[in-house]
């Protein structure tokens, strides 16, 4: 137990100084591991594991933060706590780094050869990794490091084997020739949604295809005049009146000279363009369905890497964009090409590389969605649903799920989960297994890797020792309680966690999903390297402290919804931290060598101890409320709210009376609320700002070693009084009234002025003459009257409170006009509050819906508006008479 003194805080708040070492100290406490105690209940978060490619930015801060608040409240509400961390290998991003690296240092990764290059991918890798636990620490992270996981880790790779098997064997996982999204710069397939369309200036080029017979010709239009040296038909509307007598005849392709089939398909549009499309199996999506539907051979165009290759005759080796201006031109030199019409349209761009997606005719792997999605979207019509934080994304889940195509899994890298999968090098039979075959010198393993996707989707149940079902952190720890993450990775992580954990474990992984915003700049813009706005973290933190930055984050928006960083919300939650440092010091100085057990609420108590105990039980249970509700920006304020107004403002400075009184039992009982109240706002405060919430519990009386596993505050309602409450409103709202009328007449607090109460009831008067040393602290009258029917003293400004009039005779500086004009000020708000009440009370479904409780409230405020401009209209007439 700590014995205090006034010297154990610093006089001034450094955050750099009170963070440094904590970190360290929690950790060599082991404070942050689950410890598998069966006698309480598991609560479970896995990190989003971010990439090994770079430094964690604003958007990983936010996220982690989150979690850290979550899983803090929940381990001092005496749960068995696993915050399990993670990273991912990120397939292409990774690759990419290392390839780069590489290349400044003069080679590639085919001069290495593949053993050679994963080993510089791992050193990459332990780098990286080491720099963004520093992040971790530096944000105060409460993570479990004794359970780390890596997706490129043994016990994963097991897990992603099982899994591929598994579904291959189920015939959910097949290799197939299709259109995949192609990146030409990595030179590897994409899935959908590592696709980012964006609007580009191109242009329709309309050409004339003649009939083979030479009775005419047929429009067709195209964005991709390159392809068409792989067209292999010309579609039309098979009831197209115009058309359908042409079906089953013939055109010749222009610079090819190649004879092509016009046939009939109801996927063509007869009212977009001419009603009549050209067909390029190999090189668009709807194409290549359509050539299955009539057996259209397939002819490629394109190399790998965007270039042509020999397939386009005289174009072989151009680029792809160049081909496109050389083709241009020889069209229009023959007539083909007729007219080129400006067109701005979507185009599909790499989300790693950047480049123009290429649609592309290549042998992958998938996985056939159908089935899996569909149990995914059922799960969501039971109780055992996924429930989303807020619930409007379940909608956008849904949408993309009910409309998802088969998943293209394979990518053509290095630095990954290679495919377990065997040809055999005579036969060409497929073998798909765990491990390689027994006579291993006849088979080549697939050289292929698999989609980082693929692993991050097993996250929630692989780090858990799954496919080891009794494994004892899988039995115990899954599913996961909640999944924090923003909605820019619902279609990429979300839905594959759920329907893999679905299939694999016939669980939800998961009961919630916490979705939240992007980090936006002030202007509401997206951070990027181009537009130079982004900021990072760790500067923020070296210049305002992680508890600033983390507070800020947590508490700047609403469940799902955008953030916008600004330095001056940071600044604010500095001040706020300075804030609770100085009132704890002030507090912590008057505590006379207190200890925990010393802390007695037993005795007599002030009105204003009465009031911030019930202050602090009502903001107990709010928080406690609003935290499981996700409601963290409402937490912030009602936190802020209570430390800053109702403790620091008003609770410490009225405590100052007993405390450099002569009582010393008024000074013990103090003594004691100002320990329990600061102790128990620290543990709430803790979540969001751990780092100064250890330091001032430490030096405050406590039980324990650390308030990372101090008790979560419950509400002791034997503490709270309500009439305290009331009475210690009454007194605040006279003390405010008091100073605002000393300051539009400029009259400082310490010049002496006559004080007028007049008591609205014999209740109101008790309490008033009760604590009347508070109002003549801190309103500091030559002469305080409180009576229920004074005289009123002439030209004097007057307030209207609940409960009382109060009148200040201030002559010689009173001007009779200017205060019969505030009055009328006054008035007129008080009778818009009248008639808002009155609309409410008016609205039928109000009244029909509400709570009696709400309805009761309304016309108490009702009548307390229509006092106060009763009395405000009432000094009015008294002044113009």
């Amino acid at each position: 137990m700590l014995q205090q003194n006034e010297t154990t805080m610093p006089t001034k708040y450094d955050p750099k100084t009170i963070e440094k070492g904590r970190y360290d100290w929690w950790t060599a406490g082991r404070f942050f591991e689950a410890k598998s105690d069966e006698t309480k209940e598991p609560y479970t978060i896995v990190i989003p594991p971010p990439n090994v490619t770079g430094k964690l930015h604003l958007g990983h801060a936010w996220d982690t933060t989150l979690q850290d608040i979550l899983t803090r409240m929940k381990r001092m509400q005496g749960y068995d706590v696993l915050w399990l961390p993670g990273m991912d290998h990120a397939g292409i991003a990774t690759q990419a780094k290392v390839e780069q690296k590489l290349k400044d240092e003069g080679t590639t990764r085919y001069d290495l050869g593949r053993e050679k290059f994963l080993e510089e991918s791992w050193k990459w890798k332990e780098e990286y990794a080491a720099h963004i636990r520093e992040q971790w620490a530096k944000l105060g992270l409460g993570l479990d490091y004794s359970r780390e996981r890596f997706t490129l880790d043994e016990g994963l790779s097991k897990a992603v084997r099982e899994v591929f098997v598994k579904l291959y064997e189920k015939g959910l996982i097949y290799r197939g020739e299709y259109i995949i999204n192609w990146d030409p710069s990595t030179k590897t397939a994409l899935s959908d949604i590592e696709v980012i369309y964006k609007d580009v200036q191109g242009a329709f080029y309309h050409m004339k295809y003649p009939l083979k017979d030479g009775s005419g010709y047929i429009e067709v239009a195209t964005t991709r005049p390159e392809t068409m040296l792989g067209d292999t038909a010309v579609a039309v509307h098979p009831k197209d009146d115009r058309y359908k007598h042409l079906i089953g005849k013939h055109v010749v392709l222009p610079i090819t000279g190649r004879i092509i089939p016009i046939v009939g398909d109801d996927y063509v549009d007869q009212e977009f363009g001419s009603g009549a499309v050209k067909i390029t199996p190999a090189h668009d999506p709807n194409d290549f369905e359509i050539g299955n539907r009539h057996n259209l051979s397939r002819i490629l165009v394109m190399n790998e890497d965007g270039t042509m290759n020999e397939e386009a005759g005289k174009y072989n080796g151009l680029d792809r964009f160049d081909c496109r201006k050389q083709i241009v031109k020889d069209l229009q030199d023959e007539g083909v090409l007729f007219k080129i019409e400006e067109h701005l349209h979507s185009v599909g761009h790499s989300e790693r590389s950047g480049a123009v997606v290429e649609p592309y005719l290549s042998t992958q792997w998938f996985v056939k969605m159908a089935p899996l999605a569909s149990a995914a979207v059922d799960l969501q019509k039971t109780e055992e649903k996924v429930n989303f934080v807020p619930d409007r994304f379940e909608k956008t889940y849904l949408h993309w799920m009910d409309n998802i195509r088969d998943w293209c899994i394979s990518r053509q890298l290095w630095w990954g989960h290679r495919i377990p999968a065997w040809y055999h090098k005579e036969t060409g039979e497929v073998y798909v297994g765990h491990e390689e075959p027994t006579d291993a010198e006849n088979w080549e393993q697939d050289n292929d890797v698999l989609d980082t996707w693929f692993s991050s989707a097993l996250w929630p149940f692989s780090t858990m020792g799954w496919p080891d079902t009794e494994a004892i952190d899988f039995k115990r720890h899954y599913p996961t309680a909640a999944l924090v993450t923003g909605y820019d990775i619902i279609f990429f992580w979300v839905s594959r966690m759920i329907f893999q954990g679905l299939e694999f474990t016939g669980k939800r992984p998961f009961n919630d999903v916490l979705i939240h915003g992007l980090v936006r700049d002030a202007e509401g813009r997206k951070m990027s390297k181009s537009l130079g706005n982004g900021v990072d973290p760790m500067e923020v933190i070296d210049q305002y402290g992680a508890d600033s930055l983390r507070y800020f984050l947590a508490t700047g928006s609403s469940p799902g919804q955008d953030l916008r960083y600004t330095t001056e919300k940071v600044e604010a939650t500095w001040n706020f931290a300075n804030k609770i440092w100085n009132a704890s010091r002030f507090a912590l100085m008057n505590m006379n060598g207190m200890t925990y057990d010393q802390i007695d609420l037993s005795g007599k108590k002030s009105v204003a101890d009465e009031w911030i105990l019930t202050r602090l039980n009502e903001t107990i249970d709010n928080v406690t409320h609003l935290s499981e509700k996700y409601e963290f920006g409402e937490v912030g304020r009602t936190l802020y709210n209570f430390i800053w107004d109702d403790f620091c403002d008003w609770y410490i400075e009225m405590a100052k009376l007993p405390l450099y009184g002569e009582d010393e039992q008024a000074k013990q009982m103090t003594r004691s609320v100002l320990a329990y109240v600061l102790d128990h706002t620290m543990r709430l405060l803790h979540p969001f700002m751990p780092f100064i919430t250890e330091e001032i519990w430490q030096n405050l009386p406590h039980e324990g070693e650390t308030i990372v596993e101090a008790k979560w505050p419950v509400a002791d309602h034997s503490l709270t009084n309500k009439e305290a409450a009331t009475d210690m409103k009454l007194l605040v709202d006279i003390i405010r009234a008091v100073r605002n009328i000393r300051a539009e007449v400029n009259t400082p607090m310490s010049k002496k002025v006559p004080l007028v109460i007049k008591a609205k009831d014999e209740s109101v008067l008790s309490t008033l003459t009760e604590n009347r040393y508070y109002i003549e602290r801190f309103c500091n009258p030559d002469e305080l009257v409180i009576e229920p029917n004074p005289e009123t003293p002439e030209k004097s400004m007057t307030a209207v409170v609940t409960g009382a009039e109060l009148f200040m005779p201030l002559a010689g500086l009173l001007n009779l006009d200017e205060e019969i004009a505030r009055l009328e000020k006054e008035k007129a708000k008080w009778q818009s509050e009248v008639d808002r009440v009155l609309k409410k009370l008016s609205n039928e479904r109000f009244m029909s819906k509400a709570p009696q409780k709400v309805v009761e409230e309304e016309r108490a405020k009702e009548a307390d508006y229509r006092m106060k401009l009763a009395a405000v209209e009432a000094r009015i007439e008294d002044l113009k008479n």
